[in-house]
């Protein structure tokens, strides 16, 4: 009997293994859906629709863009989640949702190492970090050196609570030994506007929304937050380079599918998206968008979003508790 019980189950097993190769030897046979978590006309909304258009091409079905924003990027990867695990909806993911919201207090109902697989990355998002021109300083060792002389320390401006530029500026704070006090608003541009306003001395934002003041000299960059410098703007030197020896926080976007995705299927994805990323032509387009292209195969992308959870997870604990 147990023999027999045996037989079963190995057959069973044998028939699920078998029609989870034919899936992934047939894949794709209909148009994909790519999640992307942020609202249309947004430099990553721009990304992900070079990649569908691309990856379009490379596997002969459409690819096609679903925005689903809110929650900070997590809302439309909790409908990634849901979806069902065969390849046809895949989604781009970044920092905040993927290694930063899930440490948060109330975060949404997503747990990225457990529900989603990654199946590559594909751009880091230069951040910056700037002073109006009030402040008077050109360096950042200037201006955290002013900083720590001033009682209380310094404000800067973020476009959010808990955005990677946020956090980035409390990084900086944490390693410098500099006191920093966040103010978030709406947004990278209403931000950069009082910055400009000298409403607050500084500001850690994305590098598109500051570059055109940074070139206009109303604005000065005191350090990207990389590890190296951009290919945007070689010229600004990252904070490492400025005083701040190990620092490093890129904000990055990649590909992303359920959980329990046939792995020939994610490595079918990431092969074809290893190909579109080392095209010249797919490479300025992103530069075009202020990122940097960067290719990571899943492997080594799940391994990297495991440092950065880490990294993320320790700074948050460090905050003080919201007000409620």
């Amino acid at each position: 009997m147990f023999s027999s019980y045996a037989r079963a189950l190995g057959t069973f097993a044998l028939a699920a293994l078998t029609t989870v190769c034919a899936q992934a030897q047939t894949f794709p046979s209909k148009p994909v859906t790519l999640i992307v978590p942020f609202a249309p006309g947004a430099s990553a909304d721009g990304i992900a629709r070079i990649v569908a258009r691309e990856l379009s091409q490379a596997i002969g079905q459409p690819v096609v863009v679903d925005n689903k924003p809110g929650a900070g990027g997590a809302l439309g990867l909790i409908a990634l989640a849901k979806a069902p695990a065969d390849g046809y909806t895949i989604g781009m993911g970044a920092t905040g949702a993927i290694a930063i919201n899930p440490h948060l207090p109330d975060a949404p109902p997503l747990k990225p190492e457990r529900d989603l697989v990654a199946v590559a990355k594909v751009a880091d998002i230069p951040l910056v970090v700037v002073a109006g021109a009030s402040v008077g300083q050109g360096s950042l060792k200037a201006f955290l050196s002013q900083a720590r002389a001033t009682p209380g320390g310094v404000s800067y401006a973020t476009p959010g609570q808990y955005t990677a530029q946020h956090l980035s500026g409390e990084l900086l704070a944490s390693m410098a030994k500099v006191p920093m006090t966040a103010v978030a608003y709406r947004g990278s541009a209403p931000a950069v506007s009082d910055l400009l306003g000298g409403q607050v001395p500084a500001a850690v934002v994305d590098l598109t929304s500051a570059y055109p003041h940074i070139k206009a000299g109303k604005l000065t960059a005191l350090g990207v937050t990389s590890a190296s410098r951009s290919k945007i703007a070689p010229e600004i030197p990252t904070i490492a380079e400025e005083g701040v020896p190990g620092y490093a926080a890129p904000a990055w976007m990649g590909l992303f599918a359920p959980a329990k995705t046939p792995p020939a299927v994610t490595a079918r994805l990431s092969n074809e998206l290893k190909t579109i990323m080392a095209k010249p032509e797919v490479q300025a387009q992103l530069v075009g968008l202020a990122a940097e292209p960067v290719f990571m195969d899943g492997k080594a992308f799940g391994e990297f979003i495991a440092g950065e959870s880490k990294k993320w997870s320790a700074v948050v604990a460090k905050l003080p508790s919201p007000q409620k």
